[in-house]
């Protein structure tokens, strides 16, 4: 699987704030996004709560000292802690891609630093059409990111149905690329 367009198309958004921070990929699985980032020399910190997937994004830079340095890996289970598990201000970016945990939203906008930009996409109420996921705790309802990321500076949204990247069959999603608000 290759990464997502939107990163490729809105890549210069990234290059223009401020990489002392790094970008965050949040349940990042194969790290195929954020991968992307640090193959553009961007830092990445890959969290997820499988070691074995950080195991596999760590093995893509083993042989590249420089891209070695620009990641970081983070086993963190974000669905089972009951505190603040994202400093404020620490990232550039977050990347949300296929996950949602609701209760988890405002301490990733909190993460965000001023005029960083969140990268979200999963699935809406619509999916359960074409196939999995079916419960409605991890599919997003119309409006809901733009809810979520009112006040903030779109850069992009769509809410539809797309062509998988296999091309075979379809999938309901939400996207939004938003920057946070100066102070």
């Amino acid at each position: 699987m290759t990464h997502s367009l939107l990163l490729e198309k809105y890549l210069p958004l990234l290059r223009k704030t401020n990489q002392q921070f790094p970008v965050l990929d949040l349940a990042c699985g194969s790290g195929r996004n954020g991968s992307f980032l640090v193959n553009n020399n961007i830092p990445t910190t890959f969290a997820d709560i499988s070691d074995v997937a950080l195991a596999t994004v760590k093995s893509n830079f083993v042989n590249d000292k420089l891209k070695e340095h620009l990641a970081k890996y983070w086993q963190i289970d974000f669905e089972q802690h009951q505190h603040q598990l994202l400093n404020k201000e620490a990232y550039t970016a977050v990347l949300v891609f296929n996950y949602l945990h609701r209760p988890l939203m405002a301490q990733i906008k909190n993460a965000i630093m001023p005029e960083g930009f969140i990268f979200y996409e999963t699935f809406t109420t619509k999916q359960s059409q074409y196939g999995r996921p079916y419960n409605p705790a991890f599919l997003l309802n119309s409006g809901e990111l733009l809810e979520y990321f009112s006040g903030w500076k779109i850069h992009h949204h769509f809410e539809g149905v797309v062509m998988c990247e296999n091309n075979q069959s379809k999938k309901a999603i939400a996207q939004i690329i938003a920057e946070k608000p100066k102070g």
